[in-house]
């Protein structure tokens, strides 16, 4: 039996730096690049992309790059999106709702089915992109999350060797990590707004679940005034339905 692959103690040190240094250059979206750029150079890869990827809709609402190269063109953005429900790397975490699995072209496709594909001959040989390292994430806080979007890492390498289990297993231990680093990068872009105290003592009895008319008994007030709070949070949040104000107020509730 084969031993399973894990990361070095330096590895682990190193991860450690990427994740945890303060880093000053927040981008309108993603991660910032200083962060991707360190990522790219402990994977060992040609190109990095971080995408906020909505499938339902066919769009790509943020794209990153290092080192800065356009993957986001109008005709390679056509092409992607052509081949996208067909090429499984791309379309398992939608159809399998499987956002913790690091996953590689060669789990699907031998090297003669990838080079067959509509993906490769369309997208990935113009650009020159033989092999591909994908790490899912949830797409965040309210202003961001809805059925079919995610925030995808990939890897990406022209002819030669393939990713390996250790390129693997280090971005499988690092992946709960970039999650929070990309949830801190979020509310530092969109603070949430001041609430009163009442408002939070509401807002957590709505995260456990609790209707209305429980909430009001359990804060002593009328429903008509309760309907009055939640009116007001939702207007500070900028959202419009209770699900969303708590996934607003609370984005680390979202599973990793």
């Amino acid at each position: 039996m084969t031993a399973p692959v894990t990361a070095s103690e330096r590895d682990l040190r190193t991860l450690a730096g990427i994740v945890s240094d303060d880093r000053a250059d927040l981008p309108e979206d993603g991660l910032p690049p200083s962060l991707l750029a360190d990522l790219k150079d402990q994977v060992g890869c040609d190109e990095l992309g971080f995408e906020g990827i909505d499938s339902a809709r066919r769009e790509t609402w943020f794209g990153q790059a290092i080192p800065l190269f356009d993957i986001w063109d109008e005709d390679s953005d056509r092409a992607h999106w052509q081949h996208h429900w067909d090429w499984q790397p791309c379309s398992y975490p939608d159809l399998t709702g499987d956002l913790r699995s690091i996953v590689k072209i060669a789990d699907f496709y031998s090297a003669r089915q990838w080079h067959s594909t509509g993906m490769y001959s369309d997208w990935a040989r113009p650009q020159g992109f033989e092999h591909q390292l994908q790490l899912c994430l949830p797409a965040g806080p309210a202003k961001t999350s809805g059925p079919g979007r995610t925030v995808r890492l990939f890897f990406f390498r022209g002819p030669g060797p393939d990713f390996s289990e250790r390129d693997r297993a280090l971005l499988t231990l690092l992946r709960p990590h970039l999650h929070q680093a990309y949830l801190d990068a979020e509310r530092r872009r969109h603070p949430a707004p001041q609430l009163t105290p009442r408002q939070w003592d509401l807002l957590h009895l709505l995260a456990a679940g609790h209707t209305n008319t429980q909430i009001a008994r359990r804060l002593g007030l009328s429903e008509g005034t309760v309907r009055t709070h939640l009116e007001n949070i939702y207007s500070r949040l900028q959202v419009s339905s209770r699900t969303a104000a708590v996934t607003r107020a609370f984005p680390d509730r979202d599973a990793v």
